[in-house]
């Protein structure tokens, strides 16, 4: 009896080491989440996990601990989870086959945008950037986040986080250095900010900001009509066109954080030419100008800047006369004052020299 049940013992710890030897050889599960890792706060998030075609079950964990199973789908590669309500977690999965259980997959991490107001994403000095030249994007925000996320959209979503600068203004801030840029692709950017306490709360997206690239085709013209010198409140045009075909114009003013104006010609035969009216003209227009054309097959491609326009704004605000006013008024109460002694003195003259008279 004792024979038997240590040879019973001794086959249960050898199957059980060959179980767990065969299953630490299983693949190691693959997660991700749709539409993605980063999600708006409200909407739901579908989580798959893909193993093997011999997989039997997945099973989902969200920091660790069980959150739920799924029996395989045919042909069995792959199962789903749809999550809702709170899902800033970590999550791993893993599956069973016919040999036991696999290691969990690499851990996904979601987090939640909407959390805060959004802040401002721009490009300094421009976000007009020669090919192979740099720049720099600022993310400013009223909140005082710890932390900004810049994001890079497209086929391979990129990331950089970066700790917040606290500024004087009480707002903050974060620099990412962002180059070369070249023509081989769309460099289209967000940023968020979040709080180190929370750092799966991410605020609102920034508006997206476009870096175009410029210098791949010859450079248009640009002149200003009456002239570059205007007085303020008046109408001037920026006239760009070119000897080769663009369908797009795009104005820009330099040191300017707003991105360029672009405008459409009605005639997109050569030449071709776009009008940019700036109405009524004040300080803010002062500056100089450059313009690029670009085609709309590759509306990121610019051509290589106009010669520079410096657009001169004579400044002829309306006067105060108010102080004035009351230095008029002031002299000539005194004048009137003055004449109203004059001659109440002359009354009392020609009264005293009537009474010695008598």
């Amino acid at each position: 009896m004792t024979s038997i049940l240590s040879a019973l013992l001794c086959l249960g710890l050898s199957l059980d080491q060959r179980t767990h030897v065969q299953a630490g050889t299983l693949p190691k599960p693959t997660i991700w989440a749709e539409p993605g890792p980063v999600i708006n706060s409200g909407t739901s998030v579908t989580i798959w996990c893909r193993g093997t075609l011999k997989a039997q079950e997945y099973r989902l964990y969200a920091g660790g601990r069980y959150l739920n199973r799924q029996k395989s789908l045919e042909p069995g590669e792959r199962v789903k989870f749809l999550i809702t309500g709170k899902y800033t977690e970590r999550y791993t999965c893993n599956y069973l086959s016919p040999t036991g259980w696999s290691e969990r997959s690499d851990s996904l991490e979601l987090v939640v945008t909407g959390s805060y107001s959004k802040p401002s994403l721009s490009a300094l000095p421009s976000p007009v950037v020669t090919s192979g030249g740099n720049v720099t994007l600022q993310c400013d925000s009223v909140d005082k986040f710890d932390r900004f996320i810049l994001t890079k959209e497209g086929h391979h979503r990129l990331s950089w986080t970066v700790d917040s600068q606290q500024q004087p203004s009480g707002r903050s801030q974060a620099l990412f250095p962002v180059g070369p840029v070249t023509p081989s692709h769309r460099w289209t950017f967000r940023c968020y900010g979040y709080f180190e306490k929370q750092p799966q709360e991410w605020s609102d997206p920034s508006d997206p900001l476009d870096l175009t690239v410029s210098g791949m085709y010859m450079e248009p013209f640009l002149s200003a009509q009456p002239g570059p010198s205007v007085a303020w409140g008046a109408t001037v045009t920026l006239q760009c066109g070119s000897e080769i075909w663009f369908d797009t114009f795009h104005l820009h003013r330099e040191g300017s954080l707003d991105p360029p104006q672009h405008l459409h010609p009605q005639d997109t035969s050569a030449p071709s030419q776009a009008t940019f009216t700036l109405s009524p003209v004040t300080s803010g227009h002062q500056g100089t100008y450059r313009c690029y054309g670009s085609r709309s097959t590759s509306p990121y491609l610019l051509s290589q800047p106009s010669d520079p326009l410096k657009l001169v704004v004579s400044v002829s605000t309306p006067q105060d006369y108010t102080v004035e006013n009351l230095i008029r008024m002031g002299v000539a109460g005194l004048i009137l004052l003055g004449l109203g002694v004059l001659l109440f003195q002359a009354q009392n003259d020609n009264k005293g020299a009537i009474d010695a008279a008598r």
